[in-house]
This record gives C-alpha cells, structure tokens and sequence, in this order.
C-alpha cells in the first residue's frame, strides 16, 4: 500500500470515531432532557417532592447557609399538601427521627407554617390550671407537618429538642401564619422558647384588597376566599382537650391542616403558587421572600378585631372583679357573640358628599378656591358675596380676599370627585386624615389651618385597611422615638386601687349587706371608714351612697402624649423637620395603600416650597 493510501485511510478512522463519539454523546443528552421533562406521573406525592428537593438543593447540617446559586423550589398545589400525613412528636426520639426531613425541606425553601393550640376555655384548662401551650404545629412547603405536644416534654421534665429551638429563633426562617407574633408571646411565656422572623398573613392579604376585604381575615375566610378551601372550625374540635393523653384523628387533622394552609396561604399571596419560586442571580430563596414581605416581619397584627388574646382580653375584662377562676364557671361563650366582623363593618360612612366644587372668585373674576356649597351661600347670606352661576356654583366676592393662590394650577383650585381615591367606590366612604389627628393637632397654626390637602375620601372597607397600615408606622415611631402607646406613661387616667377597692365595698354593702356574715361586713366597713372618717366615725347610709360613686379614675402626672413626643422629636430641625414628618406620613399613604385615583396636583410635598419661603428654615417653631 502506497503512503498516500495510508495516509487517507488513518484520516478516515479517525473521521469516522470522532463522528460516531459525537452521535453517541447527542443520543445521552436527548434521553437526558426526556427524562427530566417528563417524570413518573404515578410516583407518590411525597416521593416527586423528594426528586425536585433532591435536584434544587442537597441537605446540609446548618439551615441559615443558603447555596448562592439560584434553584427553583417547586411550590406543589395545595391538594398536594393536604394529602401528607402529619407526624406527631411527644419525645426527643421521635423528633430526632422526623428532623433529618424536615431540615431538608427547610434548606430548600426555609419558610414554615406554623399554629399553636390550647385549651381555650379563657386559658383555664381541663386540669383546672391556667392552660400553657399544648400543640405546636409546623409544616414546610411540601407538606410536612410536625405536632409537637409540649406538655409531654415537660411533664416528663425533659428538654426540648435543640433542633426545635433553634428553628424557632432562626432569624433565616420566616414563620408564617395569622396571629403567629401573639403565638410567640405564649411560647415565650409557657415554655421559654424565643420564636423570631415571623410574618402575619393578614397583612399580605390586605394587600390583595380587592379580593379578600369583603370578608373577615380569619384563617378559615382566607381558606376559602383564597384556596377554595374548606376548614373545619368548629367549636367542638377547637375548644377541645388538646391535652389529652392520646389525641384524636379529629384533633390531628384539624391542628395540621392549619400549618398547611398557613404556608400554602403565603405562597399563594406572593403569588408563587401558580410557578416555581425561582430567585435571581446572587439571591437566595430567603432573600426573595423576605423582600416581598418588607416591613412585615415581626410585627403584631393591629386589626379592626384584634386576634384570639385580644378577644379573651376583652371576656376578662367584662367578667366582675368579684368572680373568681375557682368558681368552675368556665364555660365558653357563644361564639355567635364574638364573630369578627369584616373589614369596614361598624364604620359610620357619610350621608352626604364631601365635595360640593363650588367656586370662590376674587372681584376681579381670579379663581381663590373651591368649597361646599353651605359656606357659598353664607358669603350669599350676609351680603359680601354674589351669584355669577348656578352650575357651576360660583360666588364672586364683593371684598378682597386676605391672600390669593400663588398659581393658577393649584390644589384648591381643582374640583374633585365624591369617590375612593384607592379603590374608586363612589358610596359608603368617609374622611380619611392622612397625618393622623394625633400628631397634627400639635403642628403650629400655620401647618394645619385651612388646609385640606390631607384629608382624603376612601370607602369603609379601604378606610379600615388604611388604619391598619397606619399601626405599623406608629409603631414604628413609638420605637424610634421612645413614645409609647397604652403604656403606664402614654396614658392621661390610671385607675387608682384604692378608691376602686373603696367604690366596691360600699356596692356590696349596699346590694348585699344583710345577707353578708358580720366578719365580712365589718371589714368592708373598716375599708370605706379608712377612706372617708380616718377610722374613727360611724358609717351612714349618705357615706355609703357616695363611695358607691366615687370616681377611681386619677390623673397621671406622667402622662405625656405620644403624638407630642413624636411631633416634638421632629419640631427640634425645625420646620424641615416637622415637614419631613408630614412627608413620611404621606409616602406611607401611597406606599401601602397605593391609590389610583389621586385628585390632581395632591402631592407629598405639598406647601412645603410656599413654607420655606414664606417662613424660613429658621422659623421658631411654636407647637400647639
């Protein structure tokens, strides 16, 4: 064979090796790709779940080290949830075996349902002990759920697990749920454990206004608003004995279906129950969902109803101060008494429009402002003013005006519609003030007199939304300025012990004193004559009649507003200062609230050119 033979031949094997290595690696890669697009349609639930978690992200030991790299969590349907069976936990043998799991559920999305139970009979329990927390519940985003009974730790005197602890205070892993800031209070109280990072799905549904305001924000409403779905609330199951030494299939479907629908009630609000939670480039999957709930985390719930304490707060306190918890009258009340009212319901809306757009006129015909049509006719009434049109309804003044607008393109100048300005509802709405009356009762005249700007009309149902927005930025302000709110300070009237124990011994002797036994009777006696004769003189019938109505309320000489202090904080810069906290508060309208339907030329600034220069940044700032 001749060399050029051999030469075309060791080129044609080395042709056809690289051709067939190509064809063979095409071949891998297309059953590859099948493969992942088309998985097991008849694998179990929790078996897919394992598969996606398996490929997003491998199980680590530590839950606050997230990979940089951005994976898709896959969000399964709730149907897929509720199918879990949930595990119950009464030892740390049996959370040791659930934790491995659960910790790799975590490490792919960390985010957590959780609900607490207890006796609810005014957190008396069936033992005849005021009721700890019995039943924690926790579940991941792919169903698993943990009911952990905390009692059995400790009647067997035995720690908790530190998995559990350690979950509950990592600040890497939101908890999720409608009223879980109050359930970290009784944890916190019961049994010491520190719950951090959590987030009240009421809050991000009032962000869905349209859809949910018409009805309560109770976990079963939002269930069914939002998921179509159906919980079984019912009396019996909820102010059952969740201390029981076995619980019931009932209890344990009921307690789990709460964390269930609590994590699958975030996804769903985030809107990322419809695709994967995939974040971007350099993000985690924490950091995309902590962004979508900014300024929510670990902030307590401040609704029109209040939650489960402050409704048992509220039985307390109507209960007498005469009875007693050994009484054994602890029966719940009717719960039909006790409903939460949707949000708006119970607000007075205004019988009539706000705004009138008549129009005042300078002698010269220059537009001064709109107004309502009662102080038009008084300009008309006493003879200072005339009718140049009936529609629309306008007054020239037959005297000169003390100012006139700056421009022609401005605020006042401008008619405005009888409407929401955030949702466009053109009945059942009321004033809204955007500075709350609190803090701008205090600003100086200038800033406050004849000025409408911040008053804003928004139907009952947005109007409620709006003052629950308002709590988080009071809050805000209450810590940043260290102004309480309902505290011993930022109250005018304490009730003084004392006289109340005064009041109540003269009632009793009046409604019950021939029926008392004499030691008692004397004891009381000796109280009202501490009070009224220095122990010395004798008791009469008029002495008792007025310590019967003996006002208890005295005046705190500590009190000091909180609107004050804030508006005192600001007033220190100046009149910079106080127009930055009128900004804030305006920002904060638009930002929660989002509007869409603004009178023209309202603006977060408005005046605040015309102050600095009418006044100057040096102006003594005078509160009122």
């Amino acid at each position: 064979m001749s060399r050029q033979s051999k030469f075309t031949a060791a080129v044609a094997t080395m042709l056809g090796a690289t051709l067939g290595g190509l064809f063979l690696w095409r071949s891998i890669r297309t059953q590859k790709r099948e493969a992942l697009k088309s998985p097991a349609a008849a694998e179990p639930v929790q078996a897919q779940l394992e598969v996606d978690i398996t490929q997003s992200q491998p199980a680590r030991p530590e839950l606050s080290v997230l990979e940089p790299t951005p994976k898709p969590v896959p969000v399964p349907p709730v149907s897929m949830l509720l199918e879990v069976s949930p595990v119950v936990v009464s030892s740390s043998e049996q959370w040791e075996t659930f934790w491995p799991a659960f910790q790799k559920d975590l490490s792919v999305c960390p985010v957590l349902g959780l609900d607490c139970e207890w006796v609810k009979s005014i957190r008396v329990s069936a033992k005849g002990k005021a009721s700890a927390v019995s039943l924690l519940q926790l579940a991941t985003f792919s169903g698993r759920c943990v009911l952990v009974r905390l009692l059995s730790f400790r009647e067997a005197q035995l720690p908790l697990p530190k998995g559990l602890m350690g979950v509950l205070s990592d600040p890497h892993v939101l908890k999720v749920g409608v009223g879980c800031y109050e359930d970290g209070k009784h944890l916190a109280h019961d049994h010491g454990l520190t719950l951090q990072c959590t987030v009240d799905l009421r809050y991000l549904a009032l962000r869905q206004r349209q859809a949910v305001l018409n009805n309560g924000l109770s976990l079963k409403s939002l269930a069914a608003d939002l998921l179509n779905v159906t919980l079984d609330n019912s009396l019996e199951l909820r102010c059952s004995d969740w201390e029981a030494d076995v619980l019931t299939k009932e209890q344990i479907t009921y307690a789990a279906r709460d964390a269930m629908i609590s994590i699958a009630l975030f996804f769903h609000l985030l809107g990322l129950n419809a695709e994967p939670c995939l974040p971007t480039v350099g993000e985690t999957v924490l950091g995309q969902l902590t962004s979508r709930c900014q300024g929510l985390v670990d902030v307590p719930f401040r609704g029109h109803c209040g939650g489960e304490e402050e409704r048992e707060r509220r039985r307390r306190s109507r209960k007498s101060t005469a009875e007693s918890p050994e009484s054994g009258d602890q029966q719940v009340p009717d719960p039909r008494q006790n409903k939460c009212k949707p949000l708006g319901v119970g607000y007075s809306a205004r019988k009539s429009p706000l705004y009138d757009n008549c129009f005042l006129h300078a002698p010269d015909d220059q537009p001064l402002c709109t107004c309502d049509k009662k102080k038009a006719k008084w300009y008309l009434e006493k003879g200072i003013g005339e009718l140049v049109s009936e529609d629309p309804f306008i007054v020239r003044l037959l005297f000169e005006p003390s100012g006139r607008p700056e421009s022609q393109k401005d605020y006042y100048l401008t008619a405005k519609k009888n409407l929401c300005v955030v949702c466009g509802k053109a009945e059942s709405y009321l004033r809204k003030n955007i500075v709350p009356h609190e803090y701008r009762r205090y600003f100086p005249a200038e800033m406050k007199n004849h000025n409408s700007h911040d008053i804003l009309l928004l139907c009952t149902a947005c109007h409620a939304a709006s003052n629950v927005h308002d709590g988080v930025l009071k809050q805000q302000l209450v810590e940043e300025h260290s102004a309480p709110q309902g505290c011993e300070v930022g109250v005018r009237l304490l009730e003084d012990a004392d006289r109340q124990r005064v009041r109540l011994a003269a009632r009793a002797l009046l409604s019950a004193s021939e029926r008392m036994p004499e030691s008692r009777r004397e004891e009381l006696l000796s109280i009202i004559q501490s009070c009224f004769c220095n122990g010395h003189q004798e008791v009469k019938q008029e002495m008792l009649q007025r310590a019967a109505t003996l006002e208890t309320r005295i005046l705190n000489e500590r009190f000091e507003s909180h609107g004050l202090k804030v508006v005192r904080a600001y007033a220190e810069c100046g009149l910079p200062g106080l127009m930055e906290l009128e900004r804030r508060w305006r920002q904060h309208f638009l930002t929660s609230m989002q509007p869409r339907y603004l009178p023209p030329l309202w603006s977060i600034s408005h005046n605040h050119d015309k102050y600095l220069r009418k006044y100057g940044e040096d102006q003594p700032i005078q509160l009122s």
